[in-house]
């Protein structure tokens, strides 16, 4: 029997499995669920917490792959959607971790904003802390906060609405979103930071790509792009279709 493309969590949610090789999953993280420790039960959508739990119950998906191990290896805000790199045994993890912290996973999202952009192509490298006496909030400050660069490039404009490409260097919380506030264009459906939005917030990690720690191939792994445009009315000339090819076990 073909092992299955997704996993469901008792709720009904399903997740693609996007990409797989011998050392990890990608999957599709959808909007809403909170990457938090296995053991913070504050909301009843810790996605740590549900893939452990189905890795632990056997769930087809993991049986099939004779899966006992599965480590979420960086993160992405909960209401932000798309790519999520989880690492399949326990030596691979420091190799995998370091691309992102010496900065070697080339990491692309897409974010519609409202109010005018600064230019086609721009760059922000404003530093970030936390909100003095609300927990969870970041802003930009002028000193003593943590360096972050992001690259912005515009993908398409619509009425009200722009499409951009962002590339952060560094992988700061909420980076992109406030380096995007700074440009003087918020994200759309950003209520920590703009406003709300009926579809949510518009942010979607859309493409990792990295030299394979042990092989040394290149790989690049992308995510299906057309339901998040259609979701806020966007449109490119080009959507991309999903991932490249998975390498064989």
């Amino acid at each position: 029997m073909a092992k299955p493309t997704v996993i469901e969590f008792p709720d009904g949610t399903v997740i693609p499995i996007v990409y797989e090789d011998r050392s990890i999953l990608v999957l599709d993280k959808p909007a809403g669920w909170l990457i938090a420790p296995d053991d913070w039960y504050n909301t009843r959508r810790n996605f740590t917490l549900a893939l452990r739990s189905s890795l632990e119950n056997g769930d087809w998906w993991a049986k099939s792959r004779s899966l006992k191990f599965l480590q979420i290896i960086h993160r992405l805000d909960a209401e932000t959607s798309g790519l999520l790199m989880c690492v399949k045994s326990p030596g691979a993890v420091n190799a995998y971790s370091a691309l992102f912290e010496e900065r070697r996973m080339k990491k692309v999202y897409y974010a519609v904003v409202e109010g005018p952009v600064p230019d086609d192509r721009w760059v922000r490298s404003d530093m970030l802390g936390p909100a003095v006496g609300r927990v969870g909030v970041f802003r930009v400050v002028r000193e003593g906060g943590r360096e972050a660069e992001t690259e912005f490039r515009v993908l398409s404009r619509e009425a009200g609405y722009t499409l951009v490409e962002a590339s952060p260097a560094s992988g700061r919380t909420h980076q992109i979103r406030l380096h995007l506030l700074a440009s003087g264009c918020p994200v759309v459906g950003d209520e920590l930071y703009g406003r709300s939005h009926p579809e949510g917030l518009a942010l979607r990690a859309v493409e990792l790509g990295f030299l394979d720690p042990f092989t040394k191939k290149p790989v690049r792994i992308l995510a299906q792009t057309k339901e998040f445009l259609r979701q806020f009315g966007v449109r490119m000339k080009k959507v991309d279709a999903g991932s490249t090819p998975p390498m064989k076990d």
